[in-house]
């Protein structure tokens, strides 16, 4: 069976720890590879190689560290479909979302070539006689980050990229569940032009990731994933003095007006809600629809939508709508919170619980399942279910459905459907999530802004790529400089002023 490797000092390398995890094909629902589980020990030789690195990159000008990442971009679009490929093989979306992952991952990239700019400090001239005063943007040193499954080439890239650009060296921890691409990627850096031990690529599950935030070298972590876990390493980086960012979980609302154009609304639910099987931090998993006729007709133009979605394997080309999901577990959670929500009195107006393909039947294939007439206090509402099932909860006015989405635990992104201005402004500036869509469904901002999630989706100051991500890779030195003329006349023991 083929085993995937870590990729430490410019190479890949096998595991030393004995411990593996199984990698799916979920389409099929077979194992197809196993992947290495570092132990501390390996972890900690992963970051003094990095460490090493680090000094010599740091030292490289950031516009040849730039010409790095120019080569970078451009053996990504030559791999694009390779890339994509094993992505889907792994993971199970289709090849046109495995494509957009690479994508969105490679325009951060190419924001990042702009280090040059990003990274200019400030200077004052004749702060005081004789005296300059600059600021300059220094690396951290090793810095790493712990990504998801469900992006396994765009989140990465979004970690990665300005980190290496400010001039430090990476330690990746990718999902142990699609761990291909990763490796992939770190091949392509190589080829670039990136020194060895550079990036650091290392396989594991929480041995790993407490090695490295127990590390006294890693400056810096940043984590997308769950809740819980995002809470548990912000608050074991932080506790270690290191610099954090996390990201957490979502339950995204998109609001539809009464004046809203419901064939559009319909078409942005069915896309947001069911692409890559629903397994996006940005899914749209909630519509809110404003009055009861308003709920009524969009409804009735979202059940045929919805029940001719196609399901299958990413194989079967651009016929098919979304894959599996990325595991067994994953479907079984999925289908419990279907079954609790029929419990609990939601109606099911899409029922794919039968669903079954034909030659695939042991994949990790869930049907398209849509609720009407969920409540707020129901497990399918209150869960992050991170699968193709969009929930309907009715709302009587405005205001009702801005509380819905403001009382929620999670602000990744939201949005709203209307023709009205006044409206779209109202909701912008008084709502609490951090990304905001107006007659857009899935607010990802582009590379040079920031993505960012509010209460529980979010903690930390920085947000991932944009100018954040330059202040989160980076630390600011503050140098006062005196050139004095003539002869020094001797010690000055009073406080030292600028004036």
């Amino acid at each position: 069976m083929k085993e995937i490797c870590h990729f430490l000092d410019g190479k890949q390398t096998t595991g030393s720890s004995g411990r593996f995890g199984d990698v799916y094909n979920p389409a099929t629902g077979q194992v197809e590879a196993k992947v290495p589980f570092a132990s501390a020990d390996e972890v900690d030789a992963a970051v003094r190689q990095a460490a090493e690195a680090q000094i010599g990159w740091a030292q490289t000008s950031p516009q040849r560290r730039a010409r790095v990442l120019m080569k970078f971009v451009d053996l990504l679009n030559r791999d694009m479909d390779l890339l994509a490929t094993q992505l889907s093989r792994e993971h199970g979306k289709t090849l046109p979302d495995a494509r957009g992952d690479i994508v969105r991952g490679l325009e951060v990239v190419e924001f990042c070539i702009g280090a040059p700019h990003l990274l200019k400090g400030e200077f004052s001239d004749s702060a005081g006689r004789g005296i300059d005063m600059y600021s300059m943007r220094q690396p951290l040193g090793v810095v790493a980050g712990i990504t998801p499954f469900n992006f396994p080439a765009m989140i990465p890239m979004w970690k990665f990229a300005p980190a290496l650009a400010c001039g430090n060296s990476f330690i990746l921890k990718p999902s142990e569940r699609d761990p291909s691409v990763p490796v992939m990627l770190a091949e392509l850096l190589t080829e670039a032009g990136l020194p060895p031990g550079a990036l650091q690529v290392v396989h594991g599950d929480k041995v790993a990731v407490d090695a490295l935030l127990r590390h006294d070298r890693v400056m810096a972590i940043g984590f997308v994933g769950s809740t819980p876990i995002a809470e548990y390493i912000y608050a074991q980086g932080c506790a270690a003095g290191k610099r954090v960012q996390c990201f957490g979980g979502a339950k995204n609302h998109m609001i539809v007006m009464p004046d809203a154009d419901l064939d559009l609304a319909a078409d942005a639910l069915v896309g947001a809600g069911y692409g890559a099987a629903g397994e996006r931090c940005m899914a749209i998993s909630v519509a809110v629809p404003v009055g009861q006729r308003t709920a009524d007709a969009l409804v009735e133009r979202l059940i045929p939508k919805v029940e001719s979605l196609q399901v299958g394997p990413y194989t079967a080309g651009e016929a098919i709508d979304y894959g599996p999901l990325v595991t067994g577990a994953a479907k079984e959670r999925v289908l419990s919170l279907v079954e609790s929500g029929i419990e609990q009195g939601a109606e099911l107006v899409v029922d794919g619980r039968k669903f079954s393909l034909q030659g695939y039947e042991d994949g990790f294939f869930v049907g398209p399942h849509l609720f009407d007439r969920v409540t707020t206090s129901m497990e399918i509402y209150k869960e992050e279910i991170f699968g193709p099932v969009l929930s309907t909860v009715r709302a009587a006015s405005y205001e009702q459905a801005l509380g819905t989405v403001m009382d929620n635990q999670y602000g990744n992104g939201t949005a709203i459907y209307t023709r009205d201005g006044d409206t779209a402004r109202d909701f912008a500036h008084r709502i609490n999530v951090g990304m905001v869509g107006v007659n857009v469904p899935i607010p990802v901002p582009l590379a040079y802004h920031t993505f960012g999630g509010w209460k529980k989706s979010g903690f930390g100051d920085l947000n991932q790529h944009g100018p954040d991500a330059f202040r989160f890779y980076t630390r600011t030195k503050t140098v006062t400089a005196r050139w004095p003329s003539g002869i020094k006349e001797g010690a000055v023991l009073n406080f030292p002023t600028l004036s």
